[in-house]
């Protein structure tokens, strides 16, 4: 199925440069914002007290979350606990003592009820410092996976498709990053996922394309490389609209019926499936034409025989 005709002729390079003032307006919007605002960590993060409820009969989550911003308890993560009728309420903690008791009792106040009462199994405090080693353990991840990325395509491709692959990934999580920033919505452990996600989507985007591009150099032997990117781009044009077309569809589901714990994650997934797409075109091709790849760059080395001349 091509949305698009296989031998599409449109100069897609032609717009490289507004595509990289684009890029990297985006950039500087999302740093300044990462640099000036900062992210407002949600718990998962800053840490705070847990307090583990058991009711009689099954409970939604996304009701008692409501139930007890209504009450006056400001910004609850509610979890459930493998069971319907176990969750976990997750609260910030405001000044330097803390009481689980007390704050257990005040969670109970509001969502107990005699159609189905609820009971404390425990409550805990979560220090800021575990929050601080769960945001720096996932910084490690990330480093890890882009140097993954790093590696794989160093190996299957070449090195300079390799730094565009790079780039191309992390200009789209930064930008998706900035997103929370400036907006200065809560970043939690759900929202993260959602960005680790969208690096592997940019990722497989971009090496789509760049197989295609691969197998070109080497089939279109008297073409230019802008030639042979465009030509690219062209015939995997179909396939990446409709599987962006089909993986936000799947995104957009989570967004409107995954309730309000999943709607950053569905935010930033969607944020990033656009931007993955359109960097796949117009940000990672024009950085292979810029680091100067050629058709050499993806053909054997030659031996040097030399040396056979020489002997006797």
């Amino acid at each position: 199925m091509n949305l698009f005709p296989y031998d599409i002729r449109f100069d897609f390079m032609a717009l490289r440069r507004y595509a990289l003032v684009i890029s990297l307006a985006l950039l500087v919007a999302a740093v300044a914002g990462m640099a000036v605002r900062g992210l407002n960590y949600a718990l998962d993060f800053t840490g705070g007290t847990g307090v583990e409820l058991k009711f009689d009969k099954p409970v939604d989550t996304e009701e008692i979350r409501k139930k007890l911003i209504a009450g006056g308890i400001e910004s609850p993560v509610v979890q459930s606990l493998g069971s319907t009728t176990e969750i976990l309420v997750r609260l910030k903690v405001e000044g330097s003592e803390v009481n689980t008791d007390k704050t257990g009792a005040e969670v109970l106040a509001v969502v107990n009820s005699s159609a189905n009462p609820a009971r404390v199994l425990r409550g805990d405090f979560v220090g800021p410092q575990v929050g601080a080693e769960l945001a720096q353990q996932g910084l490690v991840a990330v480093i890890f996976v882009a140097l993954g990325f790093l590696v794989y395509i160093t190996i299957r491709f070449e090195k300079r498709f390799a730094a565009a692959a790079i780039l191309t990934t992390l200009h789209d999580v930064v930008v998706v990053v900035g997103y929370f920033a400036i907006t200065g919505k809560e970043f939690d452990l759900n929202i993260f996922a959602g960005v680790l996600s969208v690096m592997g989507y940019s990722i497989n985007d971009t090496i789509v394309v760049f197989d295609r591009v691969r197998e070109n150099f080497r089939n279109m032997h008297k073409a230019t490389a802008y030639e042979v990117l465009n030509k690219s781009i062209g015939q995997t044009l179909s396939r990446t609209v409709i599987t962006s077309f089909v993986a936000l569809l799947t995104v957009l589901a989570l967004y409107f019926f995954g309730g309000d714990a999943l709607k950053g994650m569905a935010e930033a997934q969607m944020i990033g499936i656009v931007i993955g797409t359109l960097s796949s075109i117009f940000f990672a091709c024009p950085l292979l034409l810029w680091f100067g790849t050629t058709r050499k760059d993806l053909l054997p080395k030659a031996k040097d025989l030399s040396y056979l001349e020489r002997r006797p």
